[in-house]
């Protein structure tokens, strides 16, 4: 399997840039190469189906700064050993070693080890402090095909889910996007389940498989959380075979790297780095809420794991023809598991 099998040709017309109002979108139900309004989903749901949502929060993690004169912009990926973290810089090239980047209002960091254009530094204030002024001073950190100018409070409106709760993500999930609160009300009128779990979207999101060879990539690690009351009701789903359908690709991968280690979904707070690629056996979900992903991305490559490579051309093809919306802001789909 190479990369160039998950290549595609999109209109430049079809990304969406920005979200619609009202978090108004489509959605393509595959299986009958329908598309419908969103906010109709009901109609593709019955009280056999559990929807699992990652209710992670985006943190405000990107910054600028100066480096001897030259804007720098950060953003923060990962913390630890309290002043240390891991930090995609851009651009990598204007920052050398042991160099300190300073920022506005006494925020400043030293850069100790640098490999790529996620390097390690040590900031001069403790994780709390670094928190608190990311809260006041940083943006979100939206898809970098966005050009636009960040205004934090669009992007909190259109970037945060309706549910987000736990922060810790450099990404939104966003499938979970189209929800609104009404939409969510509703699925306890339908007597539709609704499990939370958190799976902090990381770096790897943003950056492109680097090897023609699918086998030979590998994905940057993410924190993933699923409580013991989440695992209790999930597991009591599946034994009484009703289906699970996972609201984005990153409950996919939250709740199939659990089941692969431990043959069940349990209490769980680790890392995880499952890449999900064609002759992945799925364990846990049986339908995917979804967006339309960008080429030779591993979020393409686990749908096509999904629904079978073929399936999503012909998807996909069907999507552009109709106009449909890409990427992150853009329109979904509904697949249901192909059965080998």
């Amino acid at each position: 399997m190479h990369l160039e099998d998950f290549n595609y040709s999109l209109p430049k017309d079809l990304i969406a840039k920005r979200p619609t109002d009202r978090r108004e979108s489509k959605i393509l139900i595959c299986n009958k190469k329908k598309i419908i309004n969103f906010k109709n989903i009901f109609s593709e749901l019955d009280k056999d189906d559990v929807l699992i949502f990652n209710n992670t929060k985006v943190l405000p993690s990107v910054i600028e700064g100066v480096c001897k004169g030259n804007d720098v912009k950060f953003t923060l990926l990962k913390n630890f050993q309290t002043y240390f973290w891991k930090v995609f810089i851009k651009p990598a090239k204007k920052v050398k070693l042991n160099e300190v980047i300073k920022f506005k209002n006494g925020l400043s960091c030293k850069l100790i080890k640098k490999d790529s254009v996620i390097v390690e530094v040590r900031f001069n204030q403790k994780y709390e402090a670094v928190i608190s002024y990311l809260n006041k001073f940083g943006n979100l950190p939206l898809p970098p095909y966005i050009k636009s100018h960040s205004n934090r409070e669009l992007d909190e409106k259109y970037y945060q889910t309706v549910f987000a709760k736990n922060a810790g993500a450099v990404a939104s999930p966003t499938a979970g996007l189209h929800f609104n609160k009404n939409l969510m009300q509703d699925f306890k009128k339908k007597n539709i389940e609704t499990i939370f779990t958190t799976l902090h979207v990381g770096a790897g999101t943003f950056l492109p498989l680097k090897n023609e060879n699918i086998k030979k990539n590998t994905l940057h690690k993410e924190r993933g959380i699923i409580s013991s009351e989440a695992a209790k009701k999930i597991n009591i789903a599946i034994s009484e075979k009703k289906r699970i359908v996972a609201v984005g690709t990153t409950v996919v991968r939250l709740l199939e790297a659990c089941y692969s280690k431990y043959k069940t979904i349990k209490n769980f707070n680790e890392d995880i780095d499952l890449f999900i690629y064609p002759g992945y056996k799925f364990k846990v979900i049986d339908k995917l809420i979804t967006n339309f992903h960008l080429p030779k991305s591993s979020l393409l490559i686990l749908v096509s794991s999904f629904s079978t490579k073929n399936k999503i051309k012909e998807y996909y093809d069907f999507a552009i023809e109709s106009n449909m919306k890409f990427f992150s802001f853009g329109d979904a789909m509904l697949l249901d598991k192909y059965e080998f």
